[in-house]
């Protein structure tokens, strides 16, 4: 774990060039107080898009762009991540404030967006293990109830009802990935890939719910308070769409099942021998704050997210060789890919005998 956060924590030289001298010229036009000199480096986690801290006398900002060179249909798309933290601004979802948004790609080869810094703690691992024992449920409860919030935005309030297609979400979302995964020939197939692609849809449960969905809620994409369980800021909206919150809480819920060195998460550790909620108890708070007497087919969403893990890393293997991954760290996540796609097969076979 700690060479996980070695990668990934702070920021480093710019791995990822652009024109420093445009970007300065254009902030002093579109972001308001802006103020230069600036000094660029380049945050070291962030598997797709190249993200980088900018400094100056008067404030520090955030921009997140489109990695340069060739990339797949859909990924990548730093203005729609733009628009949704724009959206939930007013709502309770703790987001960064966006100060500009540049589609124009010859400003520094790609679009981008410049969005606040917020100054905070960030937990790579599941345990919370920096904190005391006694405060860690404090922790979990924060990030329940902020993903409970996320799920309980008004769409056509925040004027995102366009924001995706709703209805069908599993099929679509199957079939994305499993085009995705297939499409991506340099990265090579797996037969465990194969098999779920072949019978995940199967097994997609009745009925249809539509909210708002992060698509990569976990402890490290989330800004703390430095010294409180409160979240200040949720970080990496590139996933996110209009989805069945069930698939994204069981994605976030996921952490329970996860080994540490693949993402931060729990592995076969015991919660309540670190002071935290087990996953029945953790579920339970989720369904009291969205009105659920429970979740049946847990089992499905599980799998389904295993599934969709696995394809995010066999795409980061794709890009690892092509040359575009962003990450410092994509390597060891490419190398991951097979027994993540294991796990994820596995997790299909539990939910099938379970049907």
């Amino acid at each position: 774990m700690k060479a996980d956060v070695d990668a990934n924590a702070g920021t480093g030289d710019v791995r990822a060039p652009l024109d420093q001298a445009a970007l300065a010229r254009w902030m002093a036009v579109h972001v308001a107080g802006f103020k230069g000199p600036m000094t660029v480096t380049q945050f070291k986690g962030g598997q797709s898009n190249p993200t980088y801290r900018l400094d100056t006398p008067h404030a520090r900002y955030v921009l997140r762009r489109k990695p340069p060179g060739v990339t797949l249909k859909g990924a990548h798309d730093v203005l729609r991540e733009a628009r949704v933290l724009a959206a939930l601004a007013p709502t309770p979802v703790p987001v960064a404030q966006v100060h500009g948004i540049c589609a124009d790609e010859t400003v520094i080869g790609t679009p981008f967006y410049v969005m606040a810094m917020v100054e905070g703690r960030i937990f790579w691992d599941a345990t919370f293990g920096t904190v005391s024992r006694d405060e860690r449920v404090g922790y979990f409860d924060a990030m329940n109830r902020t993903i409970a919030d996320i799920h309980l935005v008004d769409v056509a309030a925040a004027g995102l009802s366009d924001y995706g297609r709703p209805g069908n979400y599993f099929t679509r979302q199957i079939g994305r990935w499993s085009r995705q995964y297939e499409e991506d020939a340099e990265a090579g197939r797996d037969p465990d890939m194969d098999a779920l692609v072949a019978g995940l849809p199967g097994l997609i449960p009745v009925g249809e719910e539509t909210s708002i969905v992060h698509g990569d809620f976990r402890c490290d994409n989330l800004i703390f308070h430095p010294e409180r369980p409160e979240i200040l800021a949720v970080l990496d909206w590139e996933l996110s769409t209009l989805g069945h919150p069930l698939a994204d809480f069981a994605y976030h819920a996921m952490m329970y099942r996860m080994p540490p060195d693949i993402v931060a998460g729990l592995g076969e550790v015991d919660p309540a021998s670190l002071g935290l909620p087990t996953e029945a108890d953790y579920v339970a708070s989720y369904c009291r704050r969205t009105g659920r007497a429970g979740i049946p087919d847990w089992d499905f969403y599980i799998a389904f997210n295993v599934f969709r893990l696995a394809a995010i890393f066999h795409g980061i293997k794709g890009r690892v060789l092509r040359g575009t991954a962003a990450s410092s760290h994509a390597a060891e996540r490419a190398a991951a890919f097979p027994r993540l796609a294991r796990l994820a097969h596995d997790a299909m076979a539990t939910c099938r005998s379970r049907r």
